[in-house]
């Protein structure tokens, strides 16, 4: 089928997703994302046979995970996390990544770069899912969204560098200088961002807010594409430039437009959760390599394997390294929010794939099992909280999205 045509099954796919959420809300809270693969997986080459993404459909989904990563970059307010939660953070990812080297090394009979693939999806963490489940249940700005912020920030970021350093087919010390290079730039950029703007920049952004202008939502933008390309130019995983963009567009906004800040990222959040990123999880059940898993049974029996694993060597450390003033309930909570994943395993065993590193049913395993992560593990977390005495989850306020509950949920 023709790109359009497949575009247009995508997109009702998306459409479809949240009402199939307010369907079943009343029975069961099934995260948004699991539907709108499920779909994917439905409409895909091996179930239905409907759609079948081509060059034009691949390149909107990587926009769609970039626009994702970028908006968990934004989310982040490093003045928050500093101190004793970062370093803490900071710690709890190279313990989670030593581990599951270790892991991957047993389960791949010692081939040395499937246990890096293997290892590195098993320490990432989905920051982009979670975030927006804590900041429409208003726990985002507290403490425990603070904590989970600084964790899923390392988990989001670790993996990504070391996907550079490990994955990108050069020796270490060239990838590690380059990475330096890329980091350095950054640095000059992150002090650019902390200058103050000029005054004609907070008024056009006012100006044009409301007009077909959109200067500053074309600003965001332009920014993103400049880092998505520097990484592109150093030979790094486009990724990284989207976590960075989201840093920097915080520090811009903030500093240049604070009133309007919010409304900026609001419209830009209305194009990435409204568009790109539902584009990004369809096509990824799309590409789902059901075959694989289905008709292997060492695969299917992996899938859960994985799944223990993922809140094994990425949970575990996290409940170990959590900030020591977290009751059991956070810390046990923190933990699985921290093991929830699936965009940065999807794009590490995809990169695996690709070079040959990894088999297509070990990938549909990990991609099964981190499936599985975000429909079970944060629910179970919230669930967790109250059953152990954590505050849990609030619930939605009167008023027309009461009812729809959370975009991530």
């Amino acid at each position: 089928m023709a790109s359009p045509g497949t575009l247009v099954l995508i997109l009702a796919a998306a459409a479809l997703a949240p009402l199939l959420v307010h369907a079943t809300g009343s029975r069961v809270r099934v995260p948004l994302v699991v539907f709108e693969i499920v779909l994917g997986v439905l409409i895909g080459p091996q179930v239905l046979g409907w759609a079948d993404p081509d060059e034009v459909i691949d390149t909107l989904a990587d926009l769609g995970l970039s626009m994702l990563i970028f908006l968990a970059g934004y989310e982040i307010e490093f003045a928050a996390v500093r101190g004793d939660t970062l370093r803490r953070s900071l710690w709890a990812w190279p313990l989670s990544l030593a581990l599951g080297i270790g892991l991957g090394f047993l389960i791949s009979g010692g081939a040395v770069f499937e246990a890096f693939v293997v290892g590195t999806a098993l320490t990432s963490t989905a920051l982009g899912t979670i975030l927006p489940m804590l900041r429409d249940s208003g726990e985002l700005r507290g403490r425990f969204g603070t904590v989970v912020s600084a964790f899923g920030a390392v988990g989001e970021f670790g993996p990504v560098v070391a996907m550079a350093l490990l994955l990108s087919g050069r020796r270490p010390a060239e990838s590690a200088a380059l990475l330096a290079a890329f980091g350095a730039v950054t640095v000059l950029a992150v002090f650019w961002a902390l200058r103050p703007r000029p005054a004609w920049f907070g008024r056009i952004t006012e100006r044009t807010l409301h007009s077909s202008g959109q200067f500053a939502v074309r600003f965001v933008m332009l920014l993103l594409a400049c880092m998505l390309g520097l990484a592109e130019v150093f030979g790094l995983d486009v990724l990284l430039g989207a976590f960075a963009a989201g840093v920097l567009t915080r520090l811009v906004l903030h500093r240049a437009a604070p009133a309007s800040s919010a409304e900026v990222l609001g419209r830009v959040e209305a194009m990435g959760f409204g568009f790109l990123v539902p584009l990004f999880y369809v096509v990824t059940g799309i590409e789902f390599d059901l075959d694989a898993l289905l008709h292997d049974p060492v695969a299917l029996l992996l899938v859960p394997f994985f799944l223990l694993l993922f809140v094994l060597v990425r949970g575990g450390p996290v409940y170990l390294l959590a900030p020591r003033d977290l009751g059991r309930g956070d810390r046990a909570a923190l933990a699985l929010f921290a093991s929830t994943c699936l965009p940065l395993v999807v794009a590490i065993t995809a990169i695996g794939v690709d070079q040959e590193l990894l088999g297509t049913d070990r990938a549909a395993s990990l991609v099964g099992a981190a499936m599985i992560s975000v429909l079970v593990l944060p629910l179970a977390a919230t669930r967790l909280r109250t059953a152990l005495g954590g505050p849990g989850r609030r619930k939605p306020g009167p008023g027309p999205d009461a009812a729809e509950g959370t975009e991530a949920w």
